[in-house]
């Protein structure tokens, strides 16, 4: 290793650096644990990190320095995780209530059972997924469904992240994140090392101050006479100037919808500030239920709701409460065992799902067979991280005709996936409160592991006859800014609606 106090070769050219540049070169050069971390080099150099980082990344433009770097993924469980962990998971102690009330557990004794709402609803909508909560209520097992004593997959995994264990079952890792119980932390570490150049570069004395640009005020006063400038690197980068171009993510968002139009789907769209009756009532979402929170949504101030049809909001209120619709003898199901507040219909909100745009679609009474879809943003209260964002696009669709079934969605989502250059996808069930049967689909993220991205089903009668529609409908509501963060290599949802424009000139992550 060189020593930098050496002298130069014989007819070498002494180059300048600034001062806080030649203390960190000197100090690089000067180590015998190669590479440093930043943090080394500064306490090394006795230079604040910030100026540190700064000539690091000067020193490398100019070849005298490389830099190795290591992306981490840190896991760690939230407050709410290590709660999860010391008490139970919600869904373990909402079947320990059922167990302890005899089986059966109306609405009313699930909320003195010790439960949030929030947690009460993960529960339910967990349980149902699993086939071991039947529909209905009371809350009750399905018949012949047996209890042991084996660890939800959920439970085994928080564990896991508590001891620091590296294998995990990321799709697993993934629904604890979205369900607030895990963090995950992406990090980057880098560490420098001094080039060959920078090895050999024979350091100029720092006798006077040297500076390091000519302003016009300098040339006007004079000032720059008797004054010692620092050389040009004729070989240093200069800035490249590019032409305005599409942002990568709107460019593939339109791509997306291209392909969609190929395969015979129309494209529709809705408005953003809608009511509680178009985002969630029509779709046979109850409006005093805890599935109601699996859309945190924004209601805006100072605005009045425009009321649905007076006909079509009495068919929605007789389904949510069980009732035969005006003219049939028969109710199509037992409904929410509630009354339908007709004020919450008509309350404004910032819509939170695009399927509020399939349903107003619907109540056209388009004529079958029909193909359309929506691209479109949508808001709800999430805590910012890699994976959830407050503003989001999601893209609705649906089919209508018949003799349409689940296997239809399935091949739907297989051609799309495909189409963009995903070879892997996942089915399993799932549930929604507006399908039955229900599906979600998923990819993997070459980082994140698999992300869920394509939920969707088909629409249950309390949705399909309020809305005069008599044919079977597939909906989905696909998650396409994940589905765009793996197409377009990005791992953290932010990436997407950047302003850096380094980043959008390579066109994308």
């Amino acid at each position: 290793m060189s020593d930098p106090s050496e002298e130069p070769p014989v007819g070498s050219t002494p180059v300048t650096l600034s001062d806080p540049e030649r203390a960190v070169l000197v100090s690089l050069r000067a180590s015998d644990e190669l590479p440093l971390e930043e943090d080394q080099v500064a306490s090394a150099a006795a230079l604040p990190l910030d100026q540190v980082r700064g000539s690091l990344q000067r020193l490398r433009s100019k070849h005298l320095a490389t830099v190795e770097e290591e992306h981490l993924a840190v896991r760690s469980l939230t407050p709410r995780g290590q709660s999860a962990l010391a008490e139970g998971l919600p869904e373990r102690r909402f079947l320990a209530a059922l167990a302890r009330r005899g089986g059966r557990l109306t609405v009313e004794e699930a909320r003195t059972e010790g439960l949030s709402d929030e947690e009460r609803s993960a529960a339910i909508g967990i349980l149902r997924r699993r086939q071991l909560l039947a529909d209905g209520f009371p809350f009750r097992l399905k018949e012949e469904t047996t209890l042991d004593d084996r660890l939800f997959p959920e439970e085994v995994v928080l564990k896991q992240v508590a001891n620091d264990e590296e294998e995990l079952d990321e799709a697993v890792l993934s629904a604890l994140e979205r369900r607030g119980l895990v963090r995950i932390e992406h990090r980057s570490i880098k560490r420098w090392s001094p080039s060959e150049e920078g090895r050999r570069l024979p350091l100029a004395t720092a006798d006077e101050p040297l500076w390091g640009a000519l302003t016009p005020a300098d040339l006007v006063s004079g000032a720059w006479k008797g004054r010692q400038y620092r050389p040009y690197d004729v070989r240093a980068a200069v800035p490249y100037s590019r032409g305005a171009r599409e942002n990568p993510y709107v460019a593939w968002l339109d791509e997306f919808a291209d392909i969609l139009v190929g395969l015979g789907f129309e494209e529709t769209a809705g408005p953003l500030l809608e009511t509680e009756f178009w985002n969630n009532d029509v779709l046979f979402m109850p409006q005093d239920h805890p599935a109601r929170s699996i859309h945190d949504a924004f209601w805006p101030e100072g605005v009045a709701g425009h009321p649905p049809p007076a006909d079509l909001l009495g068919r929605v209120a007789a389904a949510h409460e069980g009732r035969a619709l005006p003219g049939e003898a028969v109710p199509i199901g037992p409904g929410w065992g509630g009354s339908y507040d007709t004020t919450i219909a008509q309350r404004p909100v910032l819509r939170s799902q695009t399927t509020a745009v399939s349903a107003r679609y619907l109540a056209g009474r388009p004529v079958p067979p029909f193909r359309t879809f929506s691209i479109d943003r949508n808001f709800r209260v999430e805590s910012v991280d890699a994976r959830h964002h407050l503003e989001f696009q999601q893209c609705e669709g649906i089919v209508g005709e018949e003799g349409v079934t689940l296997r239809h969605l399935v091949g739907v989502f297989r051609e799309l996936t495909e189409a963009i250059g995903i070879p892997e996808l996942k089915i399993r069930p799932s549930y929604f409160p507006f399908t039955e049967p229900s599906i979600e689909g998923y990819v993997r993220h070459p980082r994140l592991g698999w992300i869920e991205v394509l939920p969707g089903g088909l629409f249950r009668p309390e949705v399909l006859r309020p809305l005069g529609v008599e044919v079977p409908v597939a909906a989905w509501g696909i998650g396409v800014t994940r589905l765009a963060m793996v197409a377009l290599g990005a791992s953290d949802i932010r990436e997407l609606f950047c302003d850096d424009l380094d980043l959008l000139t390579r066109g994308g992550p």
